[in-house]
């Protein structure tokens, strides 16, 4: 391949991966009459307001992505402490057990779970969970249990039995193995579906929807969506703009802080020998 032909390609993909986060940081400075006014108003028309109204809010928008982080963080750590165990038990089975197991996971997180919150929404009801940001964590940590055991047992089948092995004849027991010899390996996958859990938790909206009700505990999706919907004749583009970059930070540092362990998470298994 020609390095013209590479350079385009590359800058395709970062026109297709950053256009739209850089189209919403644009229209957050734009006040509704640049907006309107289109190509011709670049000159004039920039303004920080819309991060004011967003910022200034009743309640701050902090608090939406604090209930966001507390949520997320929260799924995830429930999500690794049941699913990593599962996961380990699975990918020491073999035969037709451990392929009707498989088959029912993979069924699992294919299924679309949109068609459970109005179920969920009446367990919540009987349960007395609604408006609580640690009942929210038991639905999410259930849909993306599937996915996580999945990831994670074929990340377990990748590690050499000798290891273990090994392990045993020193005398440790199944947790310390876990703990001082698989995990450390399987770091990086760990690393990467933890990220996919709290990515979930982060954008759910159905589910924080018909939960949450409360202002002041809404998750960041639902609460975009209020400011989407706070005005009867306009739509606030700048205002909802300025929510989705300021909601966007902290997934990209996220990101960035992890990002060795993302790569090295999507990449184990690829090389063997």
């Amino acid at each position: 391949m020609r390095v013209s032909t590479r350079a385009g390609l590359v800058a395709l993909l970062l026109l297709w991966s950053l256009g739209p986060m850089l189209w919403q940081l644009y229209t957050s400075m734009r006040t509704p009459e640049a907006l309107l006014a289109g190509a011709g108003g670049l000159a004039s028309g920039w303004t920080l307001a819309n991060y004011g109204a967003v910022l200034g809010g009743d309640p701050p928008f902090w608090r939406y992505l604090l209930n966001s982080t507390v949520v997320g963080a929260l799924s995830t750590l429930l999500t690794l402490a049941l699913a990593i165990p599962c996961a380990y038990a699975l990918s020491r089975r073999g035969g037709l057990l451990r392929l009707l197991v498989g088959g029912g996971l993979l069924a699992a997180a294919v299924f679309p779970y949109v068609l459970l919150f109005l179920a969920l929404l009446q367990v919540a009801r009987q349960l007395g969970l609604a408006n609580n940001l640690l009942a929210l964590c038991l639905p999410y940590a259930g849909l993306q249990l599937p996915l996580a055991v999945l990831l994670l047992q074929a990340a377990f089948a990748e590690l050499p039995p000798e290891l273990e092995e090994s392990a045993v004849l020193e005398g440790f027991s199944l947790w310390q193995r876990l703990r001082w010899i698989l995990l450390p390996l399987m770091g990086p996958a760990v690393v990467s579906t933890g990220l996919l859990v709290f990515l979930f938790s982060w954008n759910e909206f159905p589910i924080a929807l018909t939960w949450i009700s409360r202002s002041e505990l809404l998750t960041l999706a639902p609460a975009m969506a209020r400011i989407a919907g706070s005005s009867v004749y306009t739509v606030p583009y700048g205002a909802f703009a300025a929510a989705t970059v300021l909601g966007s930070v902290p997934l990209l540092a996220l990101l960035l802080l992890f990002q060795r362990q993302i790569v090295a998470g999507l990449t184990q298994g690829a090389i063997k020998g």
